[in-house]
């Protein structure tokens, strides 16, 4: 697979408005999964989501005449197959499931251990990690158990419930990373179609498996729940995943996956305007230090960014790839 050339790369104020919407709209999608899930079938309703959502996206390639984002490879479909069954079966299905028991907050404090375990992944892969890099995900994972913590030790929350959320967390930063590697679409909306459509597709699959259709009634459904799930179709599927997947096709890892810190501010917010959560002294000092990570890290992503044209110099290791690059952050095929 071919590195990204220089001119390809997107202007950083294009980079920070698509990391803006995932910040705050997938922030915001923890408190409808959990609005969701109080009177639907989680797999299932995640699996509507998505395959509606592709639906969506599909029909808007056909109505602008993007024929080329119609027409797939084998590649680019089994690429594509793979990161969302991993982002969304795996990833979005168990917060799904885990979100029946552990409060919408507390499950994105949760996931905010994913971008750790990214730079675990990168870390096993061979890739040479920035001393800051390293520092901030730290600082990071230590303001999320700072907040997460008194939740564990008080035993208010189902561990099998948190359990899955950090096995989600990890299916969602294998997915993420190995999207760095795999033959994806060029086209964003393409790329995010083809993904939720065998995402969703695996997720309604495992629901039907699991029995979730026997266990509740159309009838029951409330409003609430049906709202947030038409929330979570048009902002949290279509805007802010297309935001999310051209974002990973156009910055560092390590900057994109700082989503995951600052969804839990978003999340702890809304959880105390909408459902009266308290806000305890723990959660101030675990978000700031998340506030500070992310500062981190994406000041040192920056300044080890190559600007545009110093691939072209950089000497070329024996896998293809820029032997200046010391974050690894470009040391992944980026498929074009």
């Amino acid at each position: 697979m071919r590195e990204a050339r220089p001119d390809q790369r997107a202007p950083e104020w294009q980079v920070w408005a698509a990391l803006i919407v995932v910040y705050i709209v997938w922030g915001s999608t923890y408190l409808a999964i959990r609005v969701v899930v109080q009177t639907m079938p989680p797999l299932l309703s995640a699996g509507v989501r998505h395959v509606v959502a592709a639906a969506i996206i599909f029909a808007v390639l056909a109505l602008t005449r993007r024929t080329a984002g119609l027409r797939l490879t084998r590649a680019e479909w089994l690429g594509s197959g793979l990161v969302g069954i991993l982002l969304l079966l795996g990833g979005n299905g168990l917060v799904m499931l885990g979100e029946r028991d552990v409060p919408s907050g507390l499950a994105a404090l949760i996931i905010a251990v994913e971008p750790l375990m990214i730079v675990i992944l990168r870390r096993i892969f061979g890739e040479r990690i920035a001393l800051g890099t390293i520092i901030g995900v730290v600082v990071g994972f230590a303001g999320v158990a700072v907040l997460i913590v008194p939740e564990g030790i008080g035993g208010d929350v189902q561990f099998l419930g948190m359990l899955m959320i950090v096995v989600a967390a990890l299916s969602w930063a294998i997915g993420s990373y190995f999207s760095k590697l795999v033959a994806l679409p060029r086209d964003p909306l393409a790329s995010t179609g083809a993904q939720m459509i065998v995402g969703g597709a695996s997720l309604l699959v495992v629901g039907l498996l699991v029995g979730e259709q026997n266990t509740f009634r159309v009838e029951d459904f409330s409003v609430e729940s049906l709202v947030s799930l038409g929330y979570l179709i048009v902002f949290g599927s279509i805007i802010a995943y297309t935001a999310y997947t051209w974002a990973l096709q156009h910055a560092p890892m390590s900057r994109v996956a700082t989503y995951a810190y600052v969804n839990p501010v978003v999340a702890i917010a809304l959880g105390a305007l909408v459902l009266s959560e308290p806000i305890h002294l723990t959660m101030l000092v675990g978000a700031a230090m998340i506030i500070v990570s992310v500062a981190l890290v994406v000041r040192t992503e920056s300044r080890s960014t190559p600007p545009p044209g110093a691939l072209d110099a950089a000497p070329v290791t024996a896998h293809g790839h820029p032997g200046s690059d010391e974050q690894g952050k470009d040391s992944v095929s980026r498929p074009v």
